[in-house]
């Protein structure tokens, strides 16, 4: 199967980000609908990506070396196990940076955002936030923590994941 210059840019972004979902890929692919990001995929990248047991989006073994992008999660094999690296958006690295530690009380998606305002002097939708903080969690290096409202804290310690911004 042959892809077109578009569908290995966007198997790349896949192989990046996963395990990612369709409202992560419709974002960074400016599409309309989440239904639009599944027949994409379907139509054009089939495969080359999968669901796994979340439902999440993951890209096969072969679409990364199609594509020649390391995969967005590297660990050391384990599935329980930290990640050492994580290829992420420039927001998420930001979250990363401000994000209550591991020993630190848990924040919420506000608190987060007055932190990035404060810590780097921008103003990103709190929607945007959220996603961020949701993508990291998926990701394995935030914890939620349920209070009254959902909080956010790392589930490990800053020093041992290379954020590396794609």
């Amino acid at each position: 199967m042959t892809l077109s210059d578009e569908a290995k840019e966007r198997l790349a972004d896949i192989v990046r980000l996963q395990p990612t979902k369709n409202k992560e890929l419709q974002n960074r692919w400016e599409l309309d609908s989440g239904s639009e990001v599944h027949q994409y995929l379907e139509s054009e990248l089939k495969d080359y990506y999968y669901r796994d047991d979340n439902s999440l989006i993951r890209a096969t073994g072969e679409a990364a070396e199609l594509v020649g992008v390391e995969p967005g999660v590297e660990s050391d094999g384990d599935e329980e196990s930290v990640p050492s690296v994580i290829r992420v958006p420039a927001l998420e690295a930001r979250v990363f940076e401000v994000v209550a530690g591991p020993d630190d009380r848990s924040e919420s998606v506000v608190s987060v955002l007055n932190k990035l305002r404060a810590e780097f002097d921008i103003d990103p939708d709190v929607d945007d936030v959220r996603r961020a903080l949701q993508s990291l969690r998926r990701k394995g290096v935030i914890e939620v923590v349920y209070r009254t409202v959902p909080t956010f804290k790392l589930a490990v310690d800053r020093d041992e994941v290379d954020v590396e911004v794609v």
